[in-house]
């Protein structure tokens, strides 16, 4: 992975219009007036544009700014003390990279892209500022702590001791949902993210991935074609996810 500082001197020199975003309404600008779109503007850095598998910002990094994802996709990966490499969460477009190292001050882990991703950042500093100058931002920030706090908790939920076909239920589900909001169809979508790195989020193997797959495509659940996905059967697969399955070890 290169550095971020490598990443962001050769980023794509263009501005950030937030006004003209197509993912406004997912992100900060939601709920503003064009005057406070306007001041938002004015602290967002030119967009930056990350290669797949280079890094926005590496782990124990002091935490200096915010980024939301214009295109594209992210992983986030975290290093052990055991030297164990852990996929802990994913970014979609409209989504906000960074809100976890806020109180420790560092990034608890690496950015890395997934594909050729572009993004806005937000100097901190600057938008605590602002948010202090403008209530409806400082509301819409909170919502993405908030939003940040729950999808924690779920993924906690997950994975205690669900089965792996109740997780990858779980996962698709999620995607779907999230792909929903951002206008896109909620039944057929492409996952930048590997078998592998599927796995290791929801601590599964990825043979039990594959095989799951594998199942949910006999079921009539997913038609897959490498890393398109089509969901045949959203109502089924959304009660999979509210499974009371059970594991007596991990998959």
């Amino acid at each position: 992975m290169t550095s971020p500082s490598n990443v962001l001197r050769f980023a794509s020199q263009q501005n950030v219009d937030c006004r003209a975003c197509h993912l406004s309404s997912l992100c900060l600008p939601q709920g503003l007036s064009l005057e406070e779109i306007a001041e938002l503007n004015d602290i967002a850095q030119p967009l930056a544009m990350l290669r797949k598998n280079e890094a926005l910002f590496l782990q124990g990094m002091p935490f200096t700014s915010l980024f939301a994802v214009r295109s594209g996709s992210l992983k986030q990966v975290t290093t052990t003390e055991t030297d164990e490499y852990l996929v802990t969460s994913f970014f979609l477009p409209g989504e906000m990279v960074g809100l976890d190292a806020i109180g420790e001050k560092s990034y608890p882990g690496s950015a890395v892209a997934l594909e050729t991703t572009t993004v806005c950042e937000l100097p901190f500093e600057r938008l605590d500022d602002l948010c202090a100058s403008l209530p409806e931002l400082r509301r819409r920030f909170h919502r993405n702590l908030s939003q940040e706090v729950h999808n924690e908790r779920l993924m906690l939920r997950l994975l205690l001791r669900r089965t792996a076909d109740v997780r990858l239920a779980c996962f698709f589900f999620a995607m779907s949902e999230r792909f929903r909001r951002r206008g896109y169809s909620p039944y057929r979508f492409r996952l930048a993210m590997s078998r592998g790195e599927i796995g290791n989020y929801l601590g599964l193997t990825v043979e039990t991935v594959s095989r799951v797959l594998a199942r949910y495509q006999q079921q009539g659940l997913l038609d897959i074609h490498g890393r398109d996905f089509h969901i045949l059967d959203l109502e089924r697969l959304s009660r999979l996810t509210e499974a009371s399955g059970r594991r007596g070890a991990a998959g």
